[in-house]
């Protein structure tokens, strides 16, 4: 069990027909680590819609074929996936795609609906016909459902949000307008930009905009919504202040690119200080520090910076494996982490190793690369994690389902150091967490069990497809 990204969404309204498909594809490029299982464009050509989806990475379902044949339009959204409710499979690929009687809609979600089940229910016992298992389609049925009413796409949006619960950044394709809405807590980021051309664009993450060409105009405010069209920007803020904004911690710690700012904070700049927080709280006389790619670089360089040890290099990772890689099976002998990373013996042999990893889950990987280090001659391997013990259930998009898996809910720390091998291990102080962001509130119910919302009943991402003998009769 490891920790698995969000979901990536993407959006650009252009003033003039253009390649806006392959500008969606450059984007969801630069997002590709928030979700490597599928990915899918949508293109809108004068009202038209026209796709393409598919399971893989970016790079893998958009060749040069594929990009051809999407048509040139004025908008388009995109998205890669990390699914945290629903399987892997074509029928959960995003963006979803909505025929109804007041106009084709396309639909790009990331996050998670912690009222998702009951809201389903409602929706099936109203005679909803649903064509996939994640709550994103739950999503498009309420605004379907909302805009027979409404006077405009935005206001059956408006309708829908006052339904929905947990974590949703969203972005909707209209044939004339591109919606962009973040839900009122501001669980996960939502940013856009323009263009010197005045396209605006939309993304999870400021590097997209970068990779675009497009100047950061700011981040979205939890309950906003934005709507893009030919009469300009108009931002719509009912949703707003309703309850503290508490955007995940998670997104900090491990989930974004370093080279991303959220909510005004800089990514790198928040988990150098967790290294420097680590420095503080759990120091130990060691002759050099070495992070884990990739999240734990920046940590270990605070580490660094803060202890006064030098920095080294002494874990490589092969830049051809994505975490859609495959597993060897039980009967091969492989250590898939040994496939994943190597290590760089002169950085660390007979040496005291400061390790620092961006969490630990089952604990399993984390021996598997004090392992990987004592083969390669260190003398001593101190641990230390930039995140504190998980011990609680996410409902918000992070895939930790259960405690049944959590090694910090079954042992001490004494316990888990011994498991994995290490001589030492310190985990972020709890209390800390918030000192990473300024002193914001943010959600740390994974860590702490202080939920912002109301938890679920069923939370597992199989939710909605349970085999006939694990359900109640």
């Amino acid at each position: 069990m490891s920790i698995h990204e969000e979901c990536g969404v993407f959006g650009v309204i252009s003033p003039q027909p253009g390649e806006v498909g392959r500008l969606a594809y450059y984007g969801l490029y630069a997002l590709q680590h928030r979700g490597q299982e599928s990915c899918g464009i949508v293109v809108n050509d004068d009202g038209v819609f026209a796709s393409h989806k598919d399971l893989g990475l970016v790079g893998e379902v958009f060749d040069r074929e594929v990009l051809t044949r999407l048509p040139q339009g004025t908008m388009a959204v995109g998205h890669t996936r990390y699914g945290t409710t629903g399987a892997s499979n074509r029928s959960n690929c995003q963006p979803i795609e909505v025929n109804h009687q007041k106009g084709h809609m396309a639909l790009a979600h990331n996050g998670n609906l912690s009222n998702a089940a009951r809201l389903r229910d409602a929706l099936e016992l109203s005679g909803a016909i649903f064509h996939s298992t994640s709550d994103t389609e739950i999503i498009a049925y309420i605004v379907t459902k909302e805009r027979l009413a409404a006077p405009s796409i935005e206001d059956a949006l408006s309708a829908a949000m006052a339904k929905l619960e947990g974590a949703y950044s969203l972005v909707l394709m209209s044939p004339q307008k591109l919606i962009c809405a973040r839900d009122p807590h501001g669980f996960r980021p939502l940013c856009y930009g323009r263009t010197a051309d005045g396209s605006y664009v939309a993304a999870s993450e400021s590097c997209a905009l970068t990779a675009v060409g497009a100047e950061f105009v700011r981040d979205l405010e939890p309950g906003e919504i934005l709507v893009f069209s030919r009469d300009g920007v108009v931002s719509r803020r009912e949703h707003c202040g309703k309850t503290q904004p508490t955007p995940c911690i998670f997104e900090y710690i491990y989930f974004a690119r370093p080279d991303s700012v959220m909510d005004g904070m800089s990514v790198h700049a928040a988990r150098l200080r967790a290294g420097e927080i680590l420095a503080r709280t759990h120091p130990v006389q060691a002759d050099v520090v070495v992070g884990v790619p990739d999240s734990g670089l920046d940590a270990a360089l605070g580490y660094s910076r803060a202890s006064g040890i030098p920095y080294g290099i002494g874990l490589v990772k092969n830049k051809y494996i994505g975490r859609t890689f495959i597993a060897p099976g039980q009967d091969h002998r492989l250590d898939q982490v040994k496939i994943k990373l190597s290590a760089v013996r002169e950085s660390v042999v007979g040496k005291r190793v400061v390790l620092v990893d961006d969490s630990i889950v089952r604990g399993t990987t984390s021996g598997r690369i004090v392992s990987l280090l004592r083969e390669a001659g260190a003398r001593e391997i101190h641990l230390r994690v930039s995140a504190p013990p998980f011990l609680n259930p996410c409902y918000y998009g992070t895939d930790i389902d259960s405690r049944e898996n959590l090694i910090a809910c079954h042992h001490s720390v004494e316990e888990i150091a011994q498991i994995i091998g290490a001589d030492s291990l310190g985990y972020l102080p709890v209390e800390q967490l918030r000192a990473l962001i300024g002193g914001r509130y943010c959600c740390d119910a994974c860590f702490t069990g202080r939920y912002p919302t109301p938890v679920p009943a069923d939370s597992r991402k199989d939710r909605f497809e349970r085999k006939l003998s694990e359900k109640s009769v």
